[in-house]
């Protein structure tokens, strides 16, 4: 079965400041991208056809603390993903805890007021 989720774009008020936040917490670099009229900043693996996103800013999208939830994938380091959090700008909501039978999960705010889900 295919990925249920194959894009996602997070709104972002400040994108220098989104992609510095995004890098730290997955630990790998988030790229920005000029195409014309706008720039935008391609989450890791964005080329590589795997689910995967991007930071934009628009003035009508803002970002929320109360909309949809995306979890990333922390990749087996989300101890280190949670502790990059606040040293770069966002908020832990709810620490590192267990979901069954999945692993693991955090929920944090973002540099710009997005709340993100971290897992594994």
């Amino acid at each position: 079965m295919a990925n249920q989720v194959v894009w996602v774009d997070i709104p972002v008020l400040d994108l220098d400041r989104a992609v510095k936040f995004y890098s730290a917490v997955l630990g790998a670099e988030v790229r920005k991208q000029k195409y014309p009229g706008m720039t935008i900043a391609l989450l890791p693996d964005a080329d590589s056809g795997d689910v995967s996103g991007c930071l934009f800013t628009k003035d009508d999208e803002k970002p929320s603390d109360r909309g949809m939830l995306v979890y990333l994938n922390a990749q087996g380091r989300l101890d280190e993903a949670v502790s990059a959090v606040e040293s770069s700008g966002g908020k832990v909501l709810q620490p590192k805890h267990p979901i069954g039978p999945h692993g693991f999960r955090a929920v944090v705010l973002d540099s710009e007021g997005n709340r993100v889900g971290a897992a594994f």
